[in-house]
């Protein structure tokens, strides 16, 4: 049976998830400001996201499953987790067009770019016009 375990980066351990990054997901440039949490399964890192303030407002960005990891569900967990304690009502994600629905799974809604608040509508804007393929989604704490 896998060990699954969850917790924060520890700052000394950035630069392997810079490496990471680096290796899997170039666009995600994990930064010592940013809240990091992981993943590890079997005491080796399987999953990373990224929670990015801007202004007064939470990103959740640069979810990454490493590639030989996918497809054992370990996302979902991740998410699950961060339901359990990390997210917070408000926090904000530009997902992935293809990726609505398992966002959805985990409380985001889908929301029109113009309900964004500034900072974050600007920096959404600049990622579109680059020709990334995203939608603004939302959190919404059940509880």
């Amino acid at each position: 049976m896998d060990t699954l375990n969850f917790g924060v980066l520890d700052p000394i351990k950035l630069p392997i998830a810079k490496k990471l990054y680096k290796a899997h997901y170039p666009a995600g440039k994990p930064k010592r400001d940013e809240r990091i949490l992981t993943l590890t399964r079997n005491q080796s890192l399987s999953a990373l996201v990224r929670f990015r303030t801007i202004e007064h407002y939470r990103l959740m960005t640069g979810m990454l499953v490493l590639p030989e990891q996918r497809g054992a569900g370990l996302g979902h967990q991740l998410m699950t987790y961060l339901e359990q304690g990390e997210l917070k009502d408000g926090d904000y994600c530009f997902a992935l067009s293809h990726l609505e629905s398992f966002y959805s799974q985990h409380g985001f809604e889908s929301i029109d770019e113009d309900s964004l608040p500034n900072p974050l509508k600007q920096l959404f804007s600049r990622y579109i016009s680059g020709g990334k393929s995203l939608l603004a989604m939302r959190y919404i704490d059940p509880r």
